[in-house]
C-alpha cells in the first residue's frame, strides 16, 4: 500500500487551536479543534484518500499559514482548491481579498468574483467553506451590514475574529441599526465601506456617514479605489 500524502495536525489559530490538513497541491481543510477522529474520517472522506497525523506541520508552511492568519502577508499557504467549480474557486479568491481587519457584504464577493447577481451562491459557498481562517469568511457580512452568521463556531465565533483584528462587532451592526452604509472622506473626495483603511484613521467628526452609493454620489463623493464600494442593488 502506498504511504499516505496527505497530513495534518494541530496549529494554534487567532482565538483558539485549530485542526489543519494539507497535502501535495496545499492546504485542503481548516477548522476548529475538537473532534479529531471526526476531522480526520471528514477530510478522507472528502479528499479520496487517507490523511495522518503528524505532531508538526513543515516550518515553511507553519510560517506562511501564521503570516496569513494574522494579516501579515497576502500570498499565505497554497491552498487546494480542487474539486471546486471556478466560480465557487473565483469567490474563495475574492474573499481572500479582503484585507485583514476590515469587512465586505457578500454582494461585493459576487460581485468581484464576476457574477453580481449570485448573492445566494455566495453565501452557499461561504457556509460550506473548508478553509476558514485562511479564507476569510468571517469577513464576509450581510448586505446590511449586520455580522451576521458564521458556520465555524457560530456568530459568537465571527465576532470573536473580527474582535482579533482591532474590529468592534458592536459599533458595526450599530451603524448597520441606523441604516449606515458607507462613510465619506472630504479631504480625498471618496466614499468608503466603515472598516475601510482609508477612512478608519479618520476622526469621526471629519467623516460624514451616508446612507448608500447613490446618496455618496450626490453629495460629490466618488468610490474608494480601495474597498471599491458598491453602488445600488445587485439586483436592479
Amino acid at each position: 500500500m502506498a504511504a499516505p500524502t496527505d497530513s495534518w495536525t494541530e496549529f494554534e489559530g487567532p482565538i483558539g487551536p485549530l485542526y489543519v490538513a494539507w497535502g501535495p497541491d496545499g492546504v485542503t481543510e481548516v477548522e476548529p479543534a475538537g473532534d479529531p477522529g471526526g476531522f480526520e474520517l471528514l477530510v478522507s472522506a472528502r479528499l479520496g484518500r487517507e490523511v495522518c497525523w503528524v505532531d508538526a506541520m513543515p516550518d515553511a508552511l507553519a510560517g506562511a499559514l501564521l503570516r496569513a492568519i494574522r494579516g501579515e502577508t497576502a500570498a499565505g499557504p497554497t491552498l487546494d482548491l480542487g474539486g471546486r467549480t471556478p466560480y465557487e474557486a473565483a469567490v474563495l479568491r475574492a474573499t481572500m481579498s479582503i484585507p485583514f481587519g476590515e469587512v465586505r457584504p457578500y454582494a461585493w464577493v459576487a460581485r468581484e468574483a464576476g457574477r453580481p447577481r449570485a448573492v445566494r451562491a455566495v453565501g452557499s459557498i461561504m457556509a460550506g467553506n473548508a478553509l476558514p481562517y485562511v479564507i476569510p469568511c468571517h469577513r464576509v457580512v450581510r448586505a446590511d451590514g449586520h455580522i451576521g452568521q458564521y458556520g465555524p463556531g457560530g456568530p459568537a465565533a465571527k465576532r470573536a475574529l473580527l474582535r482579533a483584528e482591532g474590529l468592534d462587532p458592536d459599533a458595526l451592526d450599530a451603524l448597520a441599526d441606523a441604516g449606515i452604509r458607507y462613510q465619506g472622506d472630504p479631504i480625498a473626495g471618496v466614499f468608503c465601506y466603515p472598516t475601510c483603511h482609508v477612512v478608519r484613521m479618520l476622526a469621526e467628526a471629519d467623516g460624514l456617514w451616508l446612507r448608500s452609493g447613490e446618496a455618496a454620489l450626490r453629495a460629490g463623493f466618488g468610490p474608494c479605489a480601495a474597498c471599491r464600494p458598491m453602488i445600488g442593488s445587485p439586483f436592479t
